[in-house]
C-alpha cells in the first residue's frame, strides 16, 4: 500500500465515496468488499471503518450523494416549458442509470428491502414531486389529486427504468418519451390548462 495522504475528515470521506462509486458501478453489490475499497483508496481498513462502519452504510452514503446530485440536475423553472424540464431531468437520471447500472440495481433490487436505502430513494422522489407541484397549473382543491398522480408516476418511472437496465428493449430517447407521455396523459384531466400544448395527445 502506498503512503497514505493526509486529508481532512471531510476530504477523506469525499475521497472514499469517490472510490466506492467506481467500485459499486463496476461490480455487483455482493462482490464489492470493504477491503477492496480501502486498498483502492490507499487507506487502512481501520480508517475506512472509522468513516463507514459497514458496506451498507458506505453504499447508503454514496446513494444519498447521488440522489442529491440528480436532484440538482432536475430543475423546475416556471419560465421554461414543462416538457423541457422533464426532458432534462429524465435525461440526467437515465444517463446516470445507464452509466452506473450495478449501483442502481443494488439500490432497487439487491437492497430493495433495506429501509435506509429505500428511504433515500423515497426522499428523492418526494422532493421531485414537490418541485413539480410548485409549477403545475392545478385549480384550488386539486393539489391532493395531482400529488397522487405524480407520486404514482415517479414510482412508475423508477420501476420502468430499473427494468430497462435489465433488458434494454428500447432506446434512451424512447424510454424518456414514454415517461413524459405517461405523466402528461395522467395530469391533463386534473389541470386548468394543458401543461404541454406542444406535446401530442
Amino acid at each position: 500500500m502506498s503512503p497514505r495522504q493526509r486529508l481532512r475528515p471531510a476530504e477523506r470521506r469525499a475521497q472514499l465515496l469517490s472510490v466506492a462509486a467506481r467500485l459499486f458501478a463496476a461490480q455487483p453489490y455482493d462482490e464489492v468488499r470493504m477491503e477492496a475499497v480501502a486498498e483502492a483508496a490507499g487507506v487502512s481498513r481501520a480508517l475506512l471503518y472509522q468513516h463507514f462502519p459497514s458496506k451498507r452504510e458506505l453504499f447508503a452514503a454514496l446513494y444519498r450523494q447521488v440522489a442529491g446530485q440528480l436532484l440538482a440536475r432536475s430543475r423546475v423553472d416556471p419560465a421554461d416549458t414543462l416538457v423541457a424540464q422533464l426532458t432534462e431531468g429524465l435525461d440526467a437520471h437515465i444517463a446516470y442509470f445507464a452509466e452506473n447500472r450495478n449501483t442502481v440495481l443494488a439500490a432497487n433490487r439487491v437492497l430493495a428491502g433495506d429501509r435506509l436505502i429505500q428511504t433515500i430513494i423515497a426522499d428523492e422522489l418526494d422532493a421531485l414531486r414537490e418541485r413539480l407541484l410548485a409549477v403545475l397549473p392545478y385549480a384550488e382543491g386539486r393539489r391532493e389529486a395531482v400529488s397522487g398522480v405524480l407520486k404514482s408516476w415517479l414510482v412508475f418511472v423508477q420501476v420502468l427504468c430499473v427494468d430497462w437496465l435489465a433488458e434494454e428493449s428500447c432506446t434512451r430517447t424512447e424510454l424518456r418519451d414514454v415517461c413524459i407521455g405517461a405523466v402528461l396523459g395522467a395530469l391533463r384531466p386534473l389541470l386548468d390548462e394543458d401543461p404541454a400544448p406542444e406535446w401530442p395527445r
